[in-house]
């Protein structure tokens, strides 16, 4: 007897399971079997196909819950993405398994699984998009710098690493560089100094440490809202903005180039900028 109370289903002439999740897995290996039998006498579609393949996704999600433990510390860290897509791996097993082959599922389910967890590594955990060659040569370096770490007690130098892996040591400076592609942080994580470490005390993010202000967004910014009010300025006003500050011309310059006193420039000038940051105050 297993461990959900069974109940024969008339229907579908399978055991009526509850709670798939809950089912040992020894139990799920037996009662896959018979699950599996029936799936393929049902019709695709009905209820009762859609009970006995829903009860065999549930009843194996150990195996996904098994091999995305493997990978928890991979990525993003976020194991319930990871079973996510261990699962459609799952779902792809059970819709793919022929029983009349004489494998085992777990057996035929696992590399399944696998492929799809790697696949997703593969296809996403690149934070930017990265060369194929330098993606390769990542992995390479990540191989030696664990085996020379064994052998010499330490972290291994760029040229230890070059000597390894025949290469020289520009081609390890550029995958070492490409390497911090792999991964991205968000900027109101706890700001640490190294991986394992502690978050700082004093609840500092990336984005206190390395984030500011650029200047040049709000030039953009001033510079779109100013572009309607000088647009409504009379012709002489905005030659004077446009010789001042577009060609960076004095108020010399400008006077001569107008026929007009540098003092009455002068004035103009302020005249103008008065309007304008009007304008822009009252914009906010």
């Amino acid at each position: 007897m297993w461990a959900t109370e069974r109940v024969w289903d008339e229907a579908v002439g399978l055991p009526r399971i509850e709670e798939g999740e809950e089912v040992a897995p020894k139990d799920a290996r037996e009662l896959s079997k018979l699950f599996f039998d029936r799936l393929r006498t049902l019709e695709e579609g009905s209820p009762e196909y859609h009970y006995t393949r829903n009860t065999l996704i549930e009843m194996n999600l150990a195996l996904v819950h098994y091999v995305a433990g493997r990978y928890r510390n991979r990525g993003n860290g976020q194991l319930e993405d990871i079973v996510q897509v261990g699962t459609l791996g799952l779902i792809k097993a059970i819709d793919r398994f022929d029983r009349g082959r004489g494998h085992e599922f777990v057996s035929y389910a696992v590399p399944c699984i696998l492929g799809e967890i790697k696949r997703h590594f593969r296809d996403t955990s690149w934070a930017v998009h990265v060369p194929r060659r330098l993606q390769e040569l990542r992995v390479a370096l990540t191989k030696s710098q664990e085996r020379l770490s064994s052998t010499l007690g330490r972290e291994p130098t760029v040229r230890e690493l070059a000597a390894d892996l025949a290469m020289s040591e520009e081609q390890i400076l550029e995958g070492i560089m490409a390497a911090n592609g792999y991964a991205a942080r968000p900027l109101d994580a706890p700001n640490v100094l190294n991986e394992g470490d502690e978050p700082n005390k004093n609840g500092r993010s990336l984005a206190d440490i390395l984030g500011h202000s650029d200047p040049a967004i709000e030039a953009f910014e001033n510079a779109h809202a100013l572009a309607p009010l000088i647009a409504a300025l009379d012709e002489r006003d905005r030659r004077i903005i446009e010789l001042r500050f577009g060609q960076e011309m004095t108020q010399d310059e400008i006077g001569s180039a107008l026929g007009i006193s540098q003092m009455h420039v002068s004035r103009l000038l302020s005249r103008t900028l008065v309007r304008l940051r009007e304008g822009l105050l009252a914009r906010e």
